[in-house]
C-alpha cells in the first residue's frame, strides 16, 4: 500500500499508512512483505484495507467479517461507518449490519424488495412465515373418493402411511422452531449488549471476545438449523 500510494502521487506520511495498516493487523515486517506469502485470511484483510483506502463510490461486500478477529471486525465497522461510499452488504454479522446499514433489502420468492423494518422486525417476519408454512403443512387434505370399498381401504392405508412419515418430521420441525426462537432471542439481547461502547475498552477485551464468539456461534447455529427446518418442511409437503 505504501508503494501504491507513492505511485499514485499521493503525499501521505509513511507512518500514517503504517498506522492504517496496523488497524488491520499488518505490523512490522508484514507491511513490506510480498502479499503472495499471506494466508487466505490475511489476503482478505489486505483486500478490505486497500478497498476502503481507495475510497470507491460503491462497496459490494459479501460476508466481509469472515477471517477477521474481534479487533479487525471493530476496525472494519468503524471504517464502513466513516466511508461516504454507497454500500451493498451481505452478512450474518448482525452487529455489523446494525452499525453500518440504513436500509434492509429482502430476497424472497425470487424477488428483491426494500424491507420495511429493522433486524428485529425481520426476525418477527421470518417467524410468521414459518408459522404460515407450518399451518399449511398441517392442513388436512380432503379427498373425494367414489370407488369400491377396496379402493377406500387402500386410500386409508396410504393416508396412514403418509401420516406415519409426517408426524416425526412435524415434531422435529416444531422442536427446531422453539430452539430457533430461543437462539434468536439470545442473539438479539447479545447484539444489543455489543452496542455498548464501554465494552470496547481494553479492560473489557476478554468479555468482548466471549460475547463475539457466542455471537458467531449463534449465527452459525441459526443458519444451519434454518436450513434443516426448510428441508423438513419440504419433506412434510412431499409426504402429504
Amino acid at each position: 500500500m505504501i508503494h501504491q500510494e507513492a505511485a499514485m502521487g499521493k503525499q501521505t506520511r509513511e507512518q500514517d499508512l503504517r498506522n492504517y495498516l496496523g488497524s488491520f493487523d499488518f505490523r512490522g515486517d508484514m507491511v513490506d512483505a510480498p502479499c503472495g506469502r499471506f494466508s487466505g485470511g490475511e489476503k482478505s484483510r489486505l483486500a478490505l484495507a486497500l478497498m476502503i483506502r481507495t475510497a470507491p463510490n460503491l462497496l459490494l461486500l459479501d460476508e466481509p467479517t469472515n477471517h477477521l478477529d474481534l479487533e479487525m471486525r471493530e476496525a472494519l465497522t468503524i471504517a464502513l461507518q466513516e466511508t461516504e461510499a454507497g454500500m451493498v452488504l451481505v452478512s450474518h454479522d448482525r452487529h455489523l449490519l446494525r452499525a453500518t446499514c440504513d436500509e434492509l433489502w429482502l430476497v424472497d420468492n425470487g424477488k428483491v424488495q426494500l424491507f420495511d423494518g429493522d433486524l428485529d422486525d425481520y426476525s418477527a417476519w421470518l417467524a410468521e412465515e414459518r408459522s404460515k408454512e407450518k399451518r399449511s403443512a398441517n392442513k388436512p387434505v380432503t379427498v373425494a373418493v367414489t370407488s369400491t370399498p377396496t379402493t377406500k381401504v387402500s386410500a386409508d392405508a396410504n393416508e396412514k402411511s403418509a401420516l406415519a412419515i409426517r408426524q416425526p418430521l412435524i415434531k422435529e420441525a416444531e422442536k427446531l422452531e422453539k430452539q430457533l426462537a430461543a437462539w434468536q432471542t439470545e442473539l438479539a439481547a447479545l447484539e444489543t449488549r455489543l452496542t455498548d461502547p464501554t465494552l470496547y475498552h481494553a479492560a473489557d477485551k476478554p468479555l468482548l471476545q466471549t460475547l463475539t464468539q457466542r455471537q458467531k456461534q449463534l449465527n452459525s447455529d441459526i443458519a444451519a438449523n434454518e436450513e434443516r427446518w426448510l428441508s423438513l418442511q419440504e419433506q412434510i409437503e412431499q409426504a402429504s
